[in-house]
């Protein structure tokens, strides 16, 4: 029987966003039999505890993760490239995935030891500066959305779209289904079966709109004064910017005599699906978001979704269908499509329904885990002869 080939997967990441729970996803959804999973971090934090909850390898190696700026043959000479090198050997790894943050120091290491080497672009933002590209366009590479896709080629694309193939993120439909305890969170904040809840799901960054959340809360309670809010999130990477927004929120929703009342930060929650059960309607009000995991997760357990159209977004959800798509920065318009869907169940459940047949149509673990799959064995191959 053949031996199952080791991929190392790189993240600077070391907490829980989007992209490393798409990662932690991805991993559950390969075959075993034929992938060995191992992951490489900067240091501890939950993305390793859960990786090693699920009985895979984890290596903490300090490094510091590349900003936009990076010089690809400067960091190439890094000192922290020879103990990726010596990593690599002494893990005996077949393949190389990584994030965009460690790739300028993985991937002279990989290529040292001719390893395979494929990174996924999980921002928009990261669009390469002219002394970049030729490093861009030398690696394999895949796209987590449409929006990602075109925002990092630019305007006009630096190399080919087909260089950057899109796969989308799947969702664990088995964690996120519509059967789950919808009176769990419910009883534990103190609302009934009767009250309307609205959530929101997201890290503290400015970029997700708690202020816009904020908003469109005040709007919807000026109308209906007993509907209830819920934000889940924390500051998950540690960033100061991120943490003085956070502190922002927080001020101004306790010096809100509307908001005081109605709106509950409740933090990081390891069983977010119990958020998005105890919804009628989930808000993403992002001014922009490369994929919005939330929106799918929402989706997947049967509830319908109001979110800005700004990036992925306008690719996952079908307007009027699955939920509703509005103006990113427009909070009359997220209250308004969240109104809607509070003063109708029917709407609601049919819309819910919809979202939970589009996941499992074009969203599922297992047509990312192909995708990727169809990659690795690609790439593991040399002029045609299995490595």
């Amino acid at each position: 029987m053949t031996a199952a080939k080791r991929i190392l997967f790189c993240s600077w990441y070391t907490g829980l966003g989007g992209g490393e729970t798409d990662l932690l996803t991805l991993a559950r959804s390969l075959d075993g039999g034929e992938f060995e999973r191992q992951l490489l971090l900067p240091g501890a934090g939950a993305l390793g505890q859960r990786w090693q909850a699920a009985g895979w390898r984890v290596h903490q190696l300090r490094y510091r993760g590349a900003s936009t700026w990076f010089v690809p043959a400067l960091w190439a000479r890094f000192p922290v490239v020879r103990r990726l090198t010596a990593l690599l050997q002494r893990e005996r790894i077949d393949l190389v995935q990584s994030d965009y943050h460690t790739l300028p120091l993985i991937a002279p290491a990989a290529r040292q030891l001719n390893l395979p080497l494929l990174w996924t672009a999980h921002g928009w933002w990261f669009q390469p500066k002219r002394w970049q590209r030729d490093f861009f366009r030398q690696l394999p590479a895949v796209a987590r959305s449409r929006a990602i896709r075109d925002g990092f080629l630019g305007s006009p694309p630096f190399m080919p779209a087909e260089q950057l193939p899109i796969v989308y993120s799947g969702v664990d439909v088995r964690r996120f289904h519509p059967g789950l305890d919808r009176a769990k969170l419910r009883r534990e904040l103190g609302f009934t079966a009767e009250t309307k809840v609205v959530a929101m799901v997201a890290r503290f960054q400015r970029v997700k709109g708690h202020h816009h959340f904020q908003a469109m809360a005040r709007l919807i309670l000026a109308q209906a004064p007993a509907t209830q809010f819920i934000i889940a999130g924390d500051d998950a990477f540690g960033l100061s910017a991120d943490k003085r927004y956070r502190a922002k929120m927080l001020k101004r929703a306790r010096a809100d005599t509307l908001l005081r009342q109605r709106l509950r930060y409740i933090g990081f929650r390891s069983d977010i699906e119990s958020v998005y059960a105890a919804a009628d309607v989930v808000v993403c009000p992002s001014e922009y978001e490369s994929y919005g995991i939330a929106n799918l997760e929402a989706m997947a357990c049967g509830r319908p979704v109001v979110s800005t159209d700004a990036g992925g977004p306008a690719e996952t959800i079908v307007d009027g269908e699955t939920g509703y798509l509005v103006d990113s920065g427009d909070s009359e318009a997220l209250a308004r499509a969240a109104r809607r869907l509070l003063a109708d169940g029917e709407l609601r459940a049919r819309l819910g329904a919809a979202g939970r047949r589009r996941i499992l149509t074009h969203f599922s673990p297992a047509s990312a885990a192909a995708a990727y799959t169809r990659r690795y064995r690609e790439l593991l191959r040399r002029d045609g002869v299995p490595r």
